[in-house]
């Protein structure tokens, strides 16, 4: 089970634990991941993920899960945070037209 988030693709990043006497060994930052279940308006399904905490705060920024991954960059987003973009816009264009 890999640890990234689903959405915007935080993982696991590398440094330097720096103890008293200045010694540097290497250690692990891991993300705070949580597995959240949103519900997108547009499709009408629960999605649920396995997001960082850092990106549920701007999922909570933009309102909900179907404007953040509407209006948020394209490429920032994973590949499954793109696939389910695409599934919204297509849902979107179908109802308009």
């Amino acid at each position: 089970m890999s640890k990234k988030c689903e959405l915007l693709n935080k993982s696991v990043t590398t440094g330097n634990k720096v103890s008293h006497s200045n010694r540097k060994t290497r250690r692990r930052f891991l993300p705070n991941l949580k597995s959240m279940s949103f519900y997108s308006e547009v499709l009408k399904i629960n999605l649920n993920l396995k997001v960082a905490t850092s990106t549920i705060r701007t999922i909570n920024k933009y309102g909900n899960i179907d404007n953040f991954l509407l209006k948020f960059r394209f490429n920032k987003l994973s590949t499954q945070g793109q696939l389910i973009r695409f599934k919204i816009k297509n849902k979107l264009n179908t109802v308009n037209s």
